[in-house]
């Protein structure tokens, strides 16, 4: 992507952390955050409860990001997070909980990190229940995380049987099905696609026909979904400029933040560049 300066740029950042959840890592304390975003000149962050084990060594719960945010309220807006496996699966019922976290000032649901596919009953209840609240749900996808076959056809059954859950994409296997030619090998935690995007992928697709999905470009995963094409990345910023949302997976003090500046500098307009950076998020969250 051809860079260019841009003299300044409100950013509102879907994809936050706090806490402990590597054990080689050091915590993101919620004042490690805000230097984060203070540094990389971001406005507001939304940040993630983790209460799913597969991904991450510790859990931070969403009491613990309500507690976090009630410290900043003006910068960190807190999500919600409910194991679809909770309870026996014949009594899991996660409105009430998520109805109580709505009330209480989670503007969102997320991360979902659970090691089940995409379409689980447990989760098919908590994406009608966040429906009901008017929460969006951020979820990850790779290998084992919200597992779906190539094409994301379980993906698409959501949106079509979810239509009033807003639906927020993120990590590997959502950004590898950028392409048409993406492989099963693609979809893994680890895994970095190089070369060409070829046209008409399952996320290039479901984000033209679905109105209730959104696209978060947050991570290693965003980042090189745009880069790894420049032309094609620049295309897709401007085709889907309306459901695309600025994000940075921030998980460590000092983390670098390359999306950041790459939102930044590449060519686009600049009404495109300020939907992606805080228009649209502000407009899904109500805010």
């Amino acid at each position: 992507m051809t860079a260019r300066p841009v003299p300044a740029l409100e950013l509102f950042d879907i994809h936050t952390h706090v806490g402990r959840l590597l054990h080689d890592r050091p915590g993101n304390e919620p004042s490690d955050l805000i230097a984060t975003l203070d540094r990389h000149r971001i406005a507001r962050a939304a940040v993630m409860a983790v209460e799913d084990p597969e991904e991450l060594d510790f859990y931070v719960t969403t009491e613990e990001v309500l507690a976090a945010c009630a410290r900043h309220p003006d910068r960190l807006i807190p999500f919600c997070a409910v194991d679809p496996r909770r309870r026996y699966p014949e009594r899991f019922d996660p409105r009430p909980i998520i109805a109580e976290y709505a009330a209480r000032g989670c503007r969102g649901f997320g991360e979902v990190l659970a090691g089940v596919p995409i379409d689980h009953p447990g989760l098919q209840a908590i994406y009608s229940a966040c429906g009901e609240n008017h929460l969006p749900v951020l979820f990850h996808s790779d290998h084992l995380i919200c597992s779906d076959e190539p094409g994301a056809p379980r993906l698409e059954r959501m949106l079509r049987t979810y239509p009033d859950t807003t639906f927020i994409g993120h990590a590997t296997r959502f950004w590898a099905e950028i392409s048409a030619d993406a492989t099963a090998d693609q979809f893994h935690i680890t895994s970095s696609p190089i070369g060409r995007v070829a046209p008409g992928g399952a996320t290039d697709r479901l984000l033209a026909e679905y109105p209730n999905l959104y696209g978060d470009v947050s991570g290693g995963s965003g980042h090189n979904a745009l880069t790894r094409d420049p032309s094609f990345g620049v295309d897709f910023l401007c085709r889907h400029q309306d459901k695309l949302l600025f994000g940075s997976d921030a998980l460590h003090p000092g983390q670098d933040l390359p999306i950041a500046d790459l939102l930044r500098t590449c060519e686009l307009d600049d009404a495109a560049r300020e939907k992606i950076a805080h228009g649209n998020a502000e407009r899904i969250l109500g805010m």
